[in-house]
């Protein structure tokens, strides 16, 4: 008995055919994996984002897990149409995947060593303007005002954002301030505004945001949906997360290292990614080395 399976944006067409046992193989495989990901204690964010790349991979692969060769995976990373971020994703997925295979014995190498590591683009940082933001926030009700400022005023991922808990805020000499729970299971302090503070503080016990029928809280995914849908173009929430960055960057005296440590970056690299440097600045840059 066989199955077909068809990948949406595969430029190839129709995946082959193969086995209902190796789908299931495949099955078998990502639920292994995800079980020894969540005891060697990666985030459910993370994990999640992952089981996704390789049920990708799963539905375009002719073979079972352990049959998969270098071969297969670089024709399936060539025949797709990904941004540069989006392919460097994928690779890291897969390698963590097959690392795992090979120190497990479920493989003898590794096929995903072979995938080319490909370039990154030079970042391009791309705040939400300020016109837009305020426009974005007219237009919203209270929770989405509340995300929006979470997001462009706090620095705030979606899935940060999710998860925001009341036990998560507590007040000091300063003021109020926010447990953030970020990537890889890192957690920071953010200051909080005066109104934010309050806003949070008057939702009730609990999650800040809590989902459908009172369990648990809204998905990332749809937190951001919902503040996509207040931004024009092809604006998203991360890009008020961009705007949070390049402001903290500018009133801070350009102090990189304190807005990477208000954004939960490891690398002052990737702070580097969000903030974008004032135009003016640059002119007068070198307007003043000119005179110098």
């Amino acid at each position: 008995m066989t199955a077909a399976f068809d990948e949406p944006g595969n430029r190839g067409g129709r995946t082959p055919l193969r086995s209902a046992a190796d789908a299931l193989a495949w099955r078998i495989a990502i639920a292994e994996w995800q079980s020894w990901a969540r005891a060697a204690g990666a985030p459910e964010t993370t994990l999640r984002t992952r089981r996704e790349h390789l049920q990708l991979l799963a539905k375009s692969m002719p073979a079972g897990p352990w049959s998969v060769t270098t071969d297969d995976l670089v024709g399936w990373f060539a025949d797709r149409a990904w941004a540069p971020n989006t392919r460097r994703s994928r690779r890291t997925t897969l390698r963590a995947f097959y690392r795992w295979a090979l120190e497990t014995g479920r493989v003898p190498a590794s096929p995903a060593a072979g995938i080319p590591a490909g370039e990154v683009p030079r970042p391009n940082p791309r705040p939400v303007p300020d016109g837009m933001y305020r426009k974005a926030l007219a237009t919203a009700g209270p929770r989405e005002r509340l995300i929006c400022r979470l997001a462009a005023e706090h620095g705030l991922r979606r899935a940060e954002v999710a998860q925001i808990h009341s036990d998560d805020l507590f007040e000091d000499l300063d003021g109020w301030t926010l447990i953030v729970h970020g990537k890889g299971g890192r957690e920071r302090l953010v200051p909080l505004l005066d109104d934010v503070a309050a806003a949070l503080r008057r939702r009730p016990p609990g999650f800040a945001f809590p989902g459908g029928h009172g369990a648990g809280h809204l998905s990332p995914r749809w937190v951001g949906k919902i503040i996509g849908r207040l931004l024009p173009g092809d604006y998203t929430m991360h890009k008020l997360r961009h705007r949070a960055g390049t402001r903290w960057y500018e009133e801070s005296g350009h102090d990189l290292f304190a807005t990477q440590e208000l954004l939960g970056h490891a690398s002052a690299a990737t702070t580097r990614v969000y903030v974008r440097v004032d135009a003016a600045r640059l002119r007068r840059t070198v307007e003043k080395g000119a005179s110098s």
